[in-house]
C-alpha cells in the first residue's frame, strides 16, 4: 500500500499557493479554488479562535474565503499568499471588532475570568489556552502568526506595524506565558 501512495506523489502535481491563486484569479476555475482552501483552511481557522472566539473564528474564516473567491485580483504576487490570506482575515476580525461590543479580545482577560470551551482537553492544553487568551491582543496575534510559521517581516505587513514593534510584542508575549505558566506549575 506504501508503494502505491509514493507512486501516486510522483505523479501527483502540487502547485504552490500562490501559483494557484493567481490561476484563480484567471480562470475562475473552482477546483484550483478549492485546492487553495485545503491548503490553508486549518491554519487560518486556528489563527482566528487564538484571538477570538470559536464563533466568530468560523465566521470570520467564511467571510475572508468569500472575499478571496470574489476578489482573488486584489492578491500581489510580491508576497506569500498565506500573509496576504491572514492580513484579509486580521482586518476582517478588527472591523468585526470595532462594529460589536466584542473589543474585549483586544485587550486580553484576567485569567479567572475566561471560561474555556475544551471540556475534553487535556489539563496543560487547557491553562496555556487560558494563559494565551489572557495576553493583550497585539501580543497574541504576534506570537500566534510566529507559531504559525511567519517571519517577522511578514509579522509586521500583516499587523500593519515595524519589525522592531512586533519583535517587542513576541517577546513580551513570550515572557508574560513563561511567567503565567511557571505560577501553574509551582
Amino acid at each position: 500500500m506504501s508503494i502505491t501512495l509514493a507512486i501516486k506523489s510522483l505523479f501527483s502535481i502540487s502547485h504552490s499557493n500562490e501559483w494557484l491563486i493567481v490561476r484563480f484569479a484567471q480562470s475562475s476555475d473552482k477546483k484550483l479554488f478549492e485546492q487553495l482552501y485545503d491548503n490553508c483552511a486549518n491554519d487560518l481557522y486556528h489563527f482566528l479562535v487564538t484571538q477570538s472566539d470559536m464563533h466568530l473564528a468560523k465566521d470570520i474564516s467564511q467571510r475572508t474565503w468569500l472575499k478571496v473567491f470574489e476578489r482573488p485580483h486584489l492578491y500581489k504576487e510580491s508576497g506569500r499568499f498565506n500573509a496576504w490570506l491572514f492580513t484579509v482575515a486580521r482586518n476582517l476580525l478588527i472591523d468585526e471588532f470595532r462594529r460589536s461590543t466584542r473589543c474585549e479580545p483586544l485587550t486580553g482577560a484576567p485569567l479567572d475570568q475566561l471560561k474555556t470551551s475544551f471540556e475534553f482537553a487535556d489539563p496543560i492544553e487547557t491553562i496555556f489556552d487560558k494563559v494565551l487568551m489572557s495576553l493583550p491582543f497585539e501580543q497574541r496575534e504576534g506570537f500566534c502568526l510566529q507559531q504559525e510559521g511567519f517571519g517577522l517581516q511578514e509579522i509586521a505587513d500583516i499587523t500593519g506595524c515595524g519589525v522592531e514593534t512586533v519583535k517587542s510584542r513576541i517577546r513580551y508575549a513570550k515572557n508574560s506565558l513563561r511567567e503565567q505558566l511557571e505560577k501553574y506549575h509551582d
